[in-house]
């Protein structure tokens, strides 16, 4: 897996981007948010506010005004500096996910949940895989059977 270099003062709009999109997975697959995702009914609503936190802290962290990153987001700015004052719930998650990517670097880990059915799917894959190439040696032999038979049909 290719791995990206994240900046955590963004100087272009492909570092925010990424710092962006670091910073809402990273998030998402915590643990503890995970969870809480899982089991609200307003899902959607979530997921929004993570994003909209994740966009105004990376903008902030490049030097963006709340006014021009309300702008960029279709935000209020008010909105906007409630993210980034930590006094939403969304913007607290982002900001606690930004202090470990300073102190630890940016890794994205896996709920446990997601990591067992990753390792469920590679060791089917695998299995598949492998009947995959039992076949193909099975049409390999098939083949050159076929071959002889339609050589001893020529003669």
């Amino acid at each position: 897996m290719e791995e990206l270099e994240i900046p955590l003062k963004p100087l272009s709009k492909k570092d925010i981007h990424k710092l962006e999109v670091a910073l809402i997975v990273a998030t998402l697959l915590r643990e503890d948010v995970f969870q809480k995702i899982k089991e609200s009914t307003e899902r959607l609503t979530w997921i929004d506010s993570l994003a909209v936190a994740a966009g105004a802290l990376a903008r902030s962290r490049a030097g963006m005004t709340a006014e021009r990153i309300a702008d960029d987001l279709g935000r209020t700015e008010a909105t906007i500096r409630r993210h980034l004052s930590g006094k939403t719930e969304a913007g607290k998650l982002v900001q606690e996910t930004f202090e470990r990517f300073s102190r630890e670097g940016v890794k994205i880990e896996f709920p446990s949940v997601l990591s067992e059915g990753v390792r469920t799917f590679k060791k089917e894959l695998e299995e598949e895989k492998r009947r995959r190439e039992e076949l193909e040696a099975l049409l390999g032999k098939v083949r050159e059977k076929v071959k002889e038979l339609v050589n001893v049909l020529n003669i």
